[in-house]
């Protein structure tokens, strides 16, 4: 297996969408202060609707679901209630760890190639910084930034943030397989054999990232 550098839409397959679908299932813990707030502002904004955690707080998602992250903004067509980044900007400030948005965040750097894309409030890498200030354990939300600076070229802070989250899984069998995924996207063979195996022994019966590492002819059971 080649060790190529997650870029372009190489970050988005089936694999890592894989994480979405699967999301309410990984590990997602308490809020935990970390540094950023002065560069990208605070967590809570006075006035607004919120901030609620996106796992915790479903049952105050439609206010913002129905006015400003609809199918259409989540897909990146057009703005629902005014300009795209208007609503993203919304959704996010109202649950910084909101999944979907975040992940329409990585689909909108690879759309625009922009670090700020039109009217969003702040960069995407603030609002992946609000998320981690807010929920530090949520291991999407970080999974998902490492995505990001996989995107923009800084690996090594990518595979930081993906050794984070293994660490924040615990024993989620789902989060520590999904977190395979995307090492094996960053071409971390290694380690994503060691997240394959970890998986196993918690439990998790899905097979995509053994599967693959199979594909890649890189596949090895685990020792006693």
């Amino acid at each position: 297996m080649s060790t190529h550098v997650c870029s372009g839409k190489r970050c988005l397959t089936g694999a890592i969408a894989l994480m979405l679908g699967a999301g309410l299932q990984w590990a997602s813990f308490g809020a935990q202060a970390q540094q950023g707030a002065e560069a990208c502002g605070p967590v809570a904004i006075r006035g607004h609707y919120g901030p609620y955690d996106y796992v915790a707080d479903q049952g105050r998602l439609e206010i913002v679901e129905r006015f400003h992250f609809t199918p259409r903004v989540e897909a990146l067509i057009a703005g629902e209630s005014g300009y795209l980044g208007g609503d993203l900007s919304y959704t996010l400030d109202a649950f910084p760890n909101h999944h979907r948005a975040l992940y329409s965040l990585l689909k909108w750097n690879l759309k625009t190639n922009s670090l700020k894309p039109p009217y969003l409030r702040i960069s995407i890498e603030c609002y992946f910084d609000r998320a981690l200030r807010f929920r530090p354990k949520d291991t999407v939300a970080r999974t998902f930034f490492a995505i990001y600076l996989a995107q923009i070229k800084r690996l090594d802070d990518a595979v930081h943030q993906l050794d984070m989250a293994a660490e924040y899984a615990g024993d989620n069998g789902v989060s520590q397989h999904n977190i395979g995924l995307a090492y094996l996207e960053f071409g971390k063979v290694e380690a994503a054999l060691a997240q394959a195996h970890k998986a196993r022994k918690l439990g998790y019966e899905g097979t995509m990232l053994m599967e693959k590492l199979k594909s890649a002819n890189q596949w090895k059971e685990p020792t006693e």
